[in-house]
This record gives C-alpha cells, sequence and structure tokens, in this order.
C-alpha cells in the first residue's frame, strides 16, 4: 500500500528561520531517517516546501477560479511530504514514530493512503487506470 506522509508545519518552519545547530543536527538525523526508509524499501520519494508566503491558492466556485496569494494561516499547513510503500498503516504508523523531529517543539504529522485500482472498482476500469495521460501514471495515479 502506498502512503502519502505530511509534515505539518509550526510557526518557526512557517517563518523561514535561520538554522541552529539544532536544526542543522535535526536535518542530519532526517536524512539518516530517510536512508532508513531507502535500505528497508519503504522510501518512495519526500520533498520539503517553502513557507507558505511564497505559494498561491486557488479557489474555485463554480465556474469561477480566483487567486490568493500566500502566505496563509499556519494552521493545518504542509511543510514537506514523503511518499512510502508500506505493508499497511500500521507499518506506516510505526515508521512514523521513528521519524526525528526537526523543528524545535511540537510538530505533527498526517500520514494518507493512495486511492489503488481495488479502491476504484466500479469508477474506472483497471485499463484505465494504468494507461498514461500526458506521461503521468494512470487515472487518478493508480498503478
Amino acid at each position: 500500500m502506498r502512503v502519502m506522509v505530511f509534515a505539518k508545519v509550526s510557526g518557526d518552519s512557517e517563518q523561514g528561520l535561520a538554522p541552529t545547530p539544532e536544526m542543522i543536527a535535526a536535518f542530519a538525523a532526517m536524512d539518516r531517517f530517510t536512508e532508513e526508509l531507502a535500505e528497508a524499501g519503504i522510501f518512495v520519494a519526500a520533498a520539503g516546501l517553502k513557507p507558505s508566503a511564497e505559494g498561491k491558492r486557488i479557489i474555485s466556485e463554480g465556474e469561477e477560479r480566483s487567486v490568493v496569494d500566500g502566505p496563509f494561516p499556519a494552521d493545518g499547513l504542509i511543510a514537506g511530504f514523503s511518499i512510502w510503500e508500506v505493508r499497511d498503516m500500521d507499518e506506516a504508523v510505526a515508521w512514523a514514530r521513528r521519524c526525528p523531529n526537526v523543528m524545535p517543539g511540537r510538530s505533527e504529522m498526517e500520514i494518507r493512503p493512495f486511492f489503488e485500482v481495488a479502491d476504484l472498482e466500479g469508477f474506472v476500469t483497471p485499463e484505465e487506470a494504468a494507461t498514461p495521460r500526458d506521461g503521468v501514471r494512470g487515472t487518478l495515479g493508480v498503478a
């Protein structure tokens, strides 16, 4: 099963603070953790995200679209993500519990499973799900 692990922002990460020696050590610990994920065959991809001040939101209301410039309220914002291939949610939680906290104070992670072909039964055929579109995996990124 594939899961996406979201690292939520803290007030400090949204501020874009200059790295402290403690933060540099924490990021080194995160690098070691990512290496462990890769060695275990769990790691698929990961990236950190810049503060929301550099982002945009697209608001859809019916056919209308509007663009809102960041920054956005920090509550619930995503600071980064990882994609893991795990046996089940219990394995994902076990790995997430080992993840170092790279920011001072409290941090939060969220784990969400991807839709897989079996989840889409009745909505799309397995052939549609697997057919690449514009160089991307099949419908909804399912393989």
